[in-house]
């Protein structure tokens, strides 16, 4: 029993990396992650017969283990990827959660979606095929949402004879296109995720390449300092009031922190109040930490009696946020309906609910070639445009690069309750 409870703490004790695939149609996302989890053993027998027998069925020559994330009949049926696929495993080492995103244009948006959260990116390009312009797509949005870590993985290097070549063409013209981009860190990687080339094993058909297997990678790839510890954010989501015996004069703020740590004795300041106190105890389960840090869920008591809701935002008095009604940023439009200029939209902004109304468009991106239009005033499904909202209440906020959490907010059409917009605070 204690080696039970040993190995459940140490289990979610283990640091957690998400990543999310992205890359043109049939590059092979599907099929390096089936590899990823069929070699390092964590799909189940019932998974892998399911997967021998559907493979049967379609034709296959070999088991085709894209199967394991296709989960939509009609991704089976087609052999492409539709909506955004999560899969969990772990290793000893690290947990993942791996967003496997669609490669067609008309599906931006989903991968939008899957990589928002993402500490890596994995962009796949076909080594037949070179840098295409869905691949200048994926790589733009990876730097807009400010993944930290972009692997790109030239895959299918056994249908070009490995040849180290190829490789060096490809990842020289990536490097090129890299120089109009937001990315901290690169690494490439040739790889063939049908035959399992540098993905857990190391390629006895590549000696030319002395680095890293993508496993390998993801399981030591540093992703502590990608997260912000110096600015206290924490938007409260939840006022527990338990009013038992026990706890009867019990108070605590519950919420996510989006960023820097917290501790009993910290001096914080409650926005939009300004009042100030400081922390009595940080609480997690059933037990008082000495100091939490994001990306924590925990639940907050302070030594004064504040009146705090939902919505409100505790933060370290020495790091406040930005303040505004007026805010600047760049912008996924999701909707079929094209965005309104003047048209009001509800705001979702951490915990915190308002609405605003879009004023201006300075400009929108052309995504294949990452230039700026400044004529076009438009913006429809699954393009990236600069807009200025004004809302009707003061929001607190950081910079999309300074803080993923506080610099993110999304606009959705009050007719529908639809997501129309997921925008990045500039």
């Amino acid at each position: 029993m204690a080696d039970t409870k040993d190995f459940q703490k140490g289990y979610l004790n283990m640091e957690l990396l998400r990543f999310t695939t992205a890359g043109s149609v049939d590059d092979g996302k599907s099929t390096l992650i089936g590899r990823l989890l069929y070699d390092s053993k964590a799909i189940f027998e019932d998974q892998m017969e399911a997967i021998e027998r559907a493979s049967a069925q379609k034709g296959d020559e070999h088991v085709n283990l894209a199967l394991l994330t296709d989960g939509l009949r009609a991704e089976r049926e087609q052999g492409i990827t539709i909506d955004v696929a999560y899969r969990y495993f772990a290793t000893p080492k690290r947990k993942f959660i791996i967003a496997d995103t669609p490669g067609h244009v008309q599906y931006t948006r989903n991968m939008v979606t899957g990589a928002s959260t993402a500490n890596v990116a994995i962009i796949l390009i076909d080594a037949r095929q070179g840098v295409l312009e869905q691949t200048i797509r994926h790589a733009y949005i990876a730097s807009l949402l400010k993944i930290p870590h972009v692997i790109v993985c030239v895959n299918k290097m056994d249908l070009v004879e490995y040849q180290e070549e190829v490789f060096l063409g490809i990842k020289n013209r990536f490097k090129e296109l890299s120089v109009k981009l937001d990315i901290q860190d690169i690494r490439f990687l040739p790889i063939s995720a049908l035959k399992g080339d540098n993905v857990v094993d190391r390629s006895e058909k590549m000696d030319w390449y002395d680095g890293p297997t993508l496993l390998y990678l993801l399981e030591n790839i540093h992703v502590i300092s990608d997260y912000n510890y110096v600015d206290g954010r924490f938007p409260v989501q939840y006022v527990i009031r338990p009013q038992t015996e026990k706890y009867h004069d019990y108070r605590g703020y519950a919420g996510r922190i989006a960023s820097g740590t917290f501790e009993p004795g910290d001096r914080v300041a409650v926005l939009p109040s300004g009042f100030t106190s400081s922390i009595k105890s940080v609480d997690m389960m059933n037990e008082s930490l000495e100091m939490a840090f994001a990306p924590q869920s925990v639940v907050i008591t302070l030594e004064d009696d504040i009146d705090i809701s939902r919505g409100d935002m505790i933060v370290k008095e020495n790091k406040m946020p930005e303040t505004g009604q007026d805010i600047e940023m760049m912008i996924c439009w999701l909707s079929e309906t094209p965005l309104l200029m003047n048209g009001k939209y509800s705001v979702k902004h951490t915990s915190s609910d308002a609405r605003c109304i879009v004023k201006e468009m300075p400009f929108k991106i052309n995504i294949n070639t990452l230039e700026k239009n400044y004529d076009d005033k438009g913006l429809v499904m699954n393009e990236i445009g600069k807009i200025k909202i004004r809302t009707t209440k003061p929001l607190y906020y950081d910079s999309y690069r300074r803080n993923r959490i506080t610099g993110s907010i999304i606009l959705i059409d009050e007719s529908t309750n639809n997501t129309v917009g997921a925008g990045m605070i500039v």
